[in-house]
């Protein structure tokens, strides 16, 4: 989990337009997007249109934001709509790594079956703030492994719950998760500045927590159940 702040990523998009780069998303690349399972992003985001707060303070989505943003509450589910910041921590590969992350870490908060930890830019994960006197996640029904379904720009991308971050910042998920949704997946300059919601169906686990597949087929039954009990 990065601490990621303004300043360093506009000093990070900065540097990439005076060298002439620029993000995928900026150079006109066909983003990849996903619609997984059978329920639709507008038939979830229907019952997340209130929050009944169960947070005891409300989070910040970058260390240099103000805390504007609560944990609510539904039958089966907590959710928060926020940013997207990349984790890209976990297993070391190609695109995430010391070089390609500033922020980069060898190790994720939950593991794969093998006992490795997970790998950010192949496995949809989310990041969910340490436990602190703000939310206790675990004493919701979340935990590792947990299936939640990412929404953006009218997609639906089913993750698992794979990292912690800090206890004061929310908004984050994997390098896989983004690209998936058509948000630009770079560690140091990507990500959505507003706009995404997260639900997490409580007492869930993937098993294995690397199985997308599984995720996914969970997801759509949980995501079925949630509009029923909402």
């Amino acid at each position: 989990m990065r601490m990621r702040t303004l300043t360093l990523a506009a000093a990070s998009a900065a540097a990439l337009l005076a060298a002439g780069v620029l993000p995928a998303s900026a150079s006109g690349a066909t983003p990849k997007s996903a619609q997984e399972g059978s329920v639709s992003a507008a038939s979830l985001l229907s019952k997340v249109t209130s929050c009944s707060q169960i947070s005891s303070g409300k989070y910040r989505t970058d260390d240099e934001t103000s805390a504007t943003i609560p944990v609510c509450g539904k039958n089966g589910a907590v959710f928060w709509k926020a940013d997207m910041d990349i984790d890209c921590d976990g297993q070391r590969t190609a695109k995430c790594n010391e070089n390609a992350d500033p922020w980069y870490q060898d190790d994720t908060a939950f593991h794969q079956s093998n006992g490795q930890p997970l790998k950010a830019d192949s496995l949809p994960y989310i990041v969910v703030p340490s436990s602190s006197s703000i939310w206790k996640y675990s004493s919701y029904g979340i935990k590792g492994g947990g299936v939640v379904a990412v929404i953006y720009n009218n997609k639906v991308e089913y993750a698992v719950v794979g990292d912690t971050g800090p206890t004061n910042i929310i908004g984050e998920a994997s390098y896989a998760t983004a690209s998936a949704l058509g948000i630009d997946p770079d560690p140091a300059t990507g990500g959505a500045d507003s706009g995404v919601t997260y639900i997490l169906f409580k007492n869930s686990t993937v098993s294995p927590i690397e199985s997308h597949s599984a995720a996914v087929s969970l997801g759509d039954q949980l995501a079925k159940q949630f509009l029923s009990n909402n």
